[in-house]
């Protein structure tokens, strides 16, 4: 194929193509089955290989320890800051917050809904333009968990350093850069991300969490929502979302083929390095208002000197052939989402173009 673009959209993302072309060959007759997988038996052997495989390509890429479990949910992210608080808030237990931009601030608005919810950490004075530093958070006492959003897509602002909060469950939500770094699981409880940013399609929520954690789930609400019922049937409680699922595998494999996690923190360096190496070499005429050490690699954010240029920006950059670059509508300016399957040229041949207009506009 020939006319596919670069594909610079916060979500969904771009996908691999091999992923993809992989899917289109097995669409209509999946394994000599007379049936697509998207027809297919959520129980039956065909899917049954999928599911697993999927499960067990996450444990190996992400090196997950035996002591977690693997979930494979409906919902996304969004499904998961309803699911949080509801599974492990705690009668006279505190619900930590920290409020790095707006998902986190979308997990906490569930979280407020608990009598505990409490709000240890935020950067919102300054706009919401860095991280804590590891050492900066500091749990409540007798506090439930802790609650990190790890890489806030509209911000473009990245966690650096993975705090250590003791006792203290710390739970985060990757969406935005998962698969893009190795995972220190020793201070980690739990992670989640909704797969649309590096993983594969829309609708699918990937849950990895510690076994000891999943034993103190609540017991008075709903088994669909409910971590510990998902565990307990492997993801199966209900029809899960095969599709996604089954997309999502495509990707890992891509993943294992090109270098696994280590091989796409690679690839994140690189491509980020092109955009923000354009940016700081324009005399300030491209500037990123975050602060340098936390600039994401997955999410790069920059301002041009009006709103009229930006448009004018946006336009030719689309014209050109690099989709999705107008900023969130919440903080305007541009915004460059990289995820594992954006190709390095895609970075590189964008970073010339913002040269080549700089020059035709300043």
């Amino acid at each position: 194929m020939t006319n596919r673009i670069f594909n610079f959209s916060a979500g969904p993302c771009t996908l691999p193509l091999p992923a993809l072309e992989k899917a289109q060959h097995e669409f209509l007759d999946y394994q000599c089955s007379g049936m697509s997988i998207i027809e297919q038996s959520h129980r039956g052997k065909f899917y049954d290989e999928v599911h697993n495989a999927a499960i067990q390509n996450l444990k190996f890429l992400l090196q997950v320890p035996e002591d977690f479990s693997i979930l494979m949910l409906h919902g996304g992210a969004t499904q998961n800051f309803v699911m949080i608080p509801m599974n492990f808030a705690k009668e006279g237990k505190a619900l930590d917050y920290v409020m790095t931009g707006s998902w986190s601030k979308k997990a906490a608005a569930e979280g407020k809904s608990y009598s505990g919810y409490t709000e240890v950490w935020t950067n919102a004075a300054d706009n919401f333009t860095k991280m804590p530093k590891a050492g900066e958070l500091k749990p409540s006492n007798n506090s439930a968990y802790i609650h990190i959003c790890s890489n806030e897509t509209i911000g473009g602002i990245e966690l650096q350093d993975f705090p250590d909060c003791g006792d203290v469950p710390v739970i985060m939500d990757m969406s935005s850069h998962i698969m893009s770094r190795e995972l220190p699981f020793d201070k980690i409880d739990m992670v989640y991300a909704g797969a649309q940013k590096n993983l594969g399609p829309a609708g699918l929520g990937i849950v990895i969490i510690r076994n000891s954690l999943l034993e103190t789930v609540n017991t008075n609400i709903p088994n669909f929502l409910s971590y510990k019922v998902h565990a307990d049937n492997n993801s199966l409680y209900n029809t899960p979302p095969v599709f996604a699922i089954y997309m999502m595998n495509n990707v890992l494999e891509w993943v294992k083929a090109n270098g696994g996690v280590v091989g796409m923190e690679n690839l994140a360096k690189q491509r980020s390095a092109f955009i923000y190496n354009a940016v700081d070499a324009s005399d300030g005429w491209y500037s990123c208002p975050v602060e340098t050490c936390c600039r994401s690699k997955m999410n790069v954010v920059w301002r041009l000197p009006t709103e009229e240029l930006e448009k004018k920006f946006i336009g030719e950059a689309a014209a050109a052939g690099f989709s999705g670059l107008k900023g969130h509508r919440s903080v305007g300016g541009c915004r460059a989402s990289m995820y594992n399957a954006m190709p390095v040229a895609g970075a590189e041949q964008l970073a010339q173009f913002m040269v080549d207009f700089k020059k035709s506009n300043s």
